[in-house]
């Protein structure tokens, strides 16, 4: 069953992670779905979740190694845009963190059903728009306020990537160009998140037994690895194929479905 449950997180945050329907959201429902099903995994579901997103990072760097290799050359105002968008979220981290003394507000799978169906509707309100405006000549104030948006979307179920780019468009940016900022933008945000991981997973193995992962869980862990990464190379390119052909409205409906499914289960199936 490791293998399977493996394999299938793999798949979910490959798709997740870039289809604006909230990667977190849906590996906290599956996190507890398995739970609850009483089915367990070798390697702890920190050092998996660490090993997912250096997955589907990888994938950005493999999808956007030009525009990266513009942004170190010519567009390297781009970077600082992208500095001041990630602000924001990682504030906002720190706040809730301390605020609730753990990260399980990030982890509520009821929260992400309540969530769900607000994206949703995010993502019918900006289908259609488009502007003119490309990554290099965003304002400042536009950075700020898709890097506030973000911040909104550390609460599973909002769609870090559908928010996005629905505040890119808000702002004026080309649908390409919005997609492509908000994917720079998972840059920072998912290698900040999986370092906050591994210093969470330091701090557990100081305060408790050191956890040693067999061969058998290496062997799972570089699976996750993988398949993340080609499954979020696949993604991204179809990602960008259907937002040009304006179809972020159907992703809308799975939220719009799954949301009240995960309510009902959480509230009287849990």
């Amino acid at each position: 069953m490791d293998w399977i449950q493996t394999l299938l997180m793999a798949i979910v945050q490959g798709i997740a992670e870039f289809l604006p329907i909230s990667s977190s959201g849906h590996l906290c429902v599956l996190y507890d779905l398995f739970e609850q099903l009483g089915v367990e995994i070798e390697a702890s579901s920190l050092t998996l979740n660490i090993a997912l997103h250096f997955g589907t990072l990888l994938s950005i760097f493999v999808v956007f190694w030009k525009r990266i290799w513009l942004l170190l050359s010519s567009d390297r105002r781009v970077i600082l845009l992208l500095i001041l968008a990630t602000i924001p979220a990682v504030i906002g981290k720190v706040v809730i963190s301390k605020t609730v003394g753990d990260d399980s507000v990030f982890e509520n799978s009821l929260l992400a059903g309540i969530c769900f169906p607000i994206t949703g509707l995010l993502l019918l309100w900006c289908s259609n728009r488009s502007g003119e405006t490309i990554c290099r000549n965003l304002s400042w104030i536009h950075a700020a306020i898709i890097g506030l948006i973000q911040a909104v979307a550390l609460l599973p179920g909002i769609s870090r990537s559908g928010s996005t780019i629905c505040g890119g468009l808000l702002c004026g940016m080309k649908r390409d160009e919005a997609a492509t900022f908000s994917f720079l933008m998972a840059i920072p945000a998912i290698g900040g998140g999986a370092l906050l991981e591994i210093v969470s997973l330091l701090k557990k193995q100081a305060s408790d037994s050191p956890e040693v992962i067999s061969g058998h869980g290496m062997i799972l862990l570089f699976l996750g690895v993988l398949v993340s990464c080609l499954v979020g190379i696949l993604t991204l390119k179809l990602l960008i194929r259907w937002l040009h052909q304006g179809k972020l409205k159907y992703f809308a409906y799975w939220l719009f479905l799954i949301g009240p499914v995960v309510i009902v289960w959480r509230l009287f199936f849990a």
